[in-house]
């Protein structure tokens, strides 16, 4: 396990949270200024917590991109999750990390202390529903993530990566990945070569264009779809 820097949260100033309006329709957080979590930058390939260390902090994507894994026994890297801007991650069920993290790019991430989290929820009922849909998400994205490796082939499982990261993007058709084909093929449970093989396959048949390895656009978005379902 790397070692890193604990950030400290002594430089912030103490907010009581009753000093807010409830939040009503906007995310957790938002109903108190985001001065409240500490700002920290990780470059490339950085690790930001490891398998097994205490959950004092969780965390938001400023800017960059952050993957969580787990090493196999057998050596096996499996990718748990990408986490791109505006999302939260490190949530845990108890006191200890289940998956590794770690900055994909260069990468700005804010700290919040499970004690800050805890507070503001115990609080402020907007704040503890917030919190429970953004659980219920990370449940319903970890089925959806077990149905994908267990149930799907290659290029459907590929087919409903790219789906999922163009509903991230704003469903615009464009996407910018910025993991490399080695982290897609960990999250998809593939070789790379299966993977460069599937995406090849899907220039194939016209359903995706590539310009370069991280550039997509989605040319037959309903044949993607009926794919990846």
């Amino acid at each position: 396990m790397l070692d890193h820097p604990t950030p400290t949260i002594l430089e912030q100033p103490i907010i009581d949270w009753r000093d807010f309006a409830p939040c009503t329709t906007v995310p957790l957080f938002a109903c108190a200024p985001e001065v409240l979590g500490t700002s920290f930058n990780y470059g490339r390939d950085e690790e930001i917590y490891g398998e097994g260390e205490d959950t004092e902090f969780i965390y938001k994507v400023v800017s960059g991109a952050v993957r969580t894994y787990k090493i196999m026994r057998d050596g096996r890297r499996q990718i748990g999750g990408f986490h791109l801007p505006g999302d939260f991650f490190g949530l845990e069920t108890d006191n200890r990390h289940h998956l590794t993290a770690e900055s994909i790019t260069q990468s700005k991430v804010l700290l919040f202390t499970r004690r800050q989290v805890e507070s503001l929820v115990h609080r402020n009922i907007d704040a503890a529903r917030e919190l429970w849909l953004m659980t219920a998400q990370h449940l319903r994205h970890a089925e959806n993530h077990m149905l994908l490796l267990g149930r799907k082939t290659a290029l459907e499982r590929l087919a409903a990566f790219l789906i999922e990261m163009d509903a991230r993007h704003g469903n615009t058709g464009l996407i910018e990945l910025p993991m490399l084909r080695r982290d897609i093929a960990d999250y998809l449970g593939l070789t790379l070569e299966t993977v460069s093989r599937s995406f090849s396959e899907l220039q194939s048949q016209r359903a995706v264009e590539l310009d370069g390895a991280r550039h997509v656009a989605l040319r037959k978005r309903a044949m993607l779809e009926e794919m990846g379902a």
